[in-house]
């Protein structure tokens, strides 16, 4: 394990897609335990109603303590965000917030609120100080949750799955994207787009990843090479899938490449520079605020 690197402001991260089925919540969980085990403090945000991320960390009924009263709906949350965390994986610093379906009731409430898109972000500025990356789990649609997602992140990753239907939602979710960072969040930056199942051996997954390549869309080196291996590619060598939320090599690689992103924003004056400190408790953290 790595010495924790704590930072003045944690990195909010949106694993956003419009499409469902692609690999969010799972990616944003293998994610966020990867970066645990790298020493981080880590803060998984489900964002969907569905709770798919809350049901995946283990937590079957979040009825009673879960987002929705932090956001409120058409009236201000009451609940502080520290009385809803969860702690998921014991001796290592990463809580959920969890989601139930209130939230959708959330979602339509929130039509009313002024300054509605950004009420998730007023929220984790109370916690922020106390987590490295905060990993949103947005749902598969451009609603008031996903907007808040994204106008609280400082970057986004757009799991995906190669086939050609999938390339016409990510040109829209792109240029979404855009048109948050022009109203809602300058801020915002694209990390790049994960296909989370990949298969050099599969024909249309070689032409949809030459299309996107062509396209000029931002992939991620992580299920994915940029340059081909001479070696591997011999056909007597047949190359092996990579579904990236169960590579432990892969999400190395995209835990060092967050990480990696982290540290040159914080060069390029967009983020407070990393600083280290040891991993805390935070149930004596909460005792404090």
């Amino acid at each position: 394990m790595e010495v924790g690197l704590a930072l003045n402001d944690a990195y909010t991260v949106a694993v956003a897609n419009l499409r469902a089925g692609v690999g969010k919540t799972s990616l944003t969980l293998s994610l966020g335990t990867t970066l645990a085990e790298r020493g981080h403090r880590v803060l998984l945000v489900d964002l969907d109603p569905q709770a798919s991320l809350t049901v995946a960390c283990g937590v079957e009924d979040a009825a009673d303590v879960n987002l929705s009263q932090v956001m409120g709906g058409s009236m201000p949350g009451r609940t502080a965000f520290w009385d809803i965390l969860k702690e998921i994986v014991p001796g290592q610093y990463i809580f959920l917030a969890p989601a139930d379906i209130a939230l959708a009731h959330t979602e339509y409430g929130l039509n009313s609120r002024l300054d509605r898109e950004h009420i998730l972000d007023r929220a984790l500025k109370g916690v922020k100080d106390n987590f490295d990356f905060i990993l949103l789990d947005c749902p598969s649609s451009l609603g008031l949750l996903t907007l808040n997602g994204l106008a609280a992140a400082d970057t986004t990753i757009i799991p995906s799955q190669p086939h050609m239907a999938h390339l016409r939602g990510i040109w829209l979710f792109l240029g979404t994207i855009e048109r948050i960072k022009r109203e809602l969040n300058p801020e915002l930056s694209i990390m790049g787009i994960v296909l989370t199942y990949f298969n050099p051996d599969l024909a249309h997954h070689q032409n949809v990843l030459s299309s996107m390549k062509a396209g000029g869309l931002p992939i991620l080196p992580i299920a994915v090479k940029d340059e081909p291996d001479a070696e591997e590619d011999q056909k007597d060598q047949p190359a092996n899938p990579t579904y990236v939320p169960g590579s432990y090599q892969a999400l190395s690689n995209l835990a060092r490449l967050v990480e990696e992103t982290r540290r040159a924003e914080s060069r390029n004056g967009r983020m407070p520079p990393l600083r280290l400190n040891p991993p805390q408790k935070l149930s004596s953290l909460r005792s404090d605020n």
